[in-house]
């Protein structure tokens, strides 16, 4: 009867053990590929396609003009509609798929730190003098794997914002806030993701800083 519980008891421990093992092993594989995707997230995002397509269409750099951001705004009004579109696509597309391999590798409520990282690249792009665009098209990306409705809904309040403003930037920011509300609903209000959201939100709204203070006179 000793012989049995013993043998039961080993076996127990060695079911804990193993399960033990198990867990820490996943949250190492987590681990990783969060690190991973992170770096190649900003690595990415420093890839700055308004730059590279005005360049090839030989127009220079859009940085030279306008707002000097480089985005698919300034693209807009130095090359017309199509080209800003290609820009919008190119950097929507790059957004969702990196969103999408980090729900499926790192798990929903880490994948706001890797928008976090993508878009710290998009603003300071290793490959450009660290001087890149405000983001705004990456977000609206990113957060279409996160919740597809909340960045439709996005794009209705930009159309209606700039209906009434007629200010890109004010479009912009209502976007902005509709895309942060959204995320965090669908993270459900987790506190690491929920905190992901909320540093891309001031890391958005400080890049259009100089135009609020502009609009609105502050000093």
């Amino acid at each position: 009867m000793r012989i049995r519980r013993c043998a039961i008891l080993i076996s127990t421990l060695s079911l804990l053990s193993g399960c033990s093992v198990s867990r820490s092993t996943s949250r190492g594989i987590v681990t990783t590929a969060f690190l991973l995707l992170s770096a190649s997230a900003y690595v990415l995002g420093s890839i700055n396609f308004a730059i590279l397509v005005m360049k090839a269409t030989g127009r220079g750099d859009p940085r030279s003009k306008f707002s000097g951001n480089a985005g698919a705004t300034n693209v807009y009004r130095q090359a017309g509609l199509f080209w800003a579109a290609v820009v919008l696509l190119l950097d929507f597309g790059r957004a969702l798929l990196l969103s999408f391999l980090s729900i499926q590798s790192s798990g929903i409520t880490l994948t706001p730190w890797v928008g976090l990282f993508l878009l710290l690249g998009n603003r300071f792009p290793c490959f450009h003098q660290f001087k890149g665009g405000k983001g705004v098209g990456s977000y609206l990306g990113f957060t279409a794997a996160l919740s597809p409705l909340t960045s439709a809904l996005s794009c209705l309040v930009w159309v209606a914002g700039y209906a009434v403003f007629r200010v890109p930037f004010m479009a912009s920011l209502g976007m902005i806030l509709v895309l942060s509300a959204g995320s965090m609903i669908a993270l459900s209000w987790d506190t690491t993701g929920v905190t992901g959201i909320g540093l891309i939100t001031v890391l958005l709204l400080a890049n259009h800083w100089p135009n609020i203070r502009k609009q609105f006179s502050l000093k």
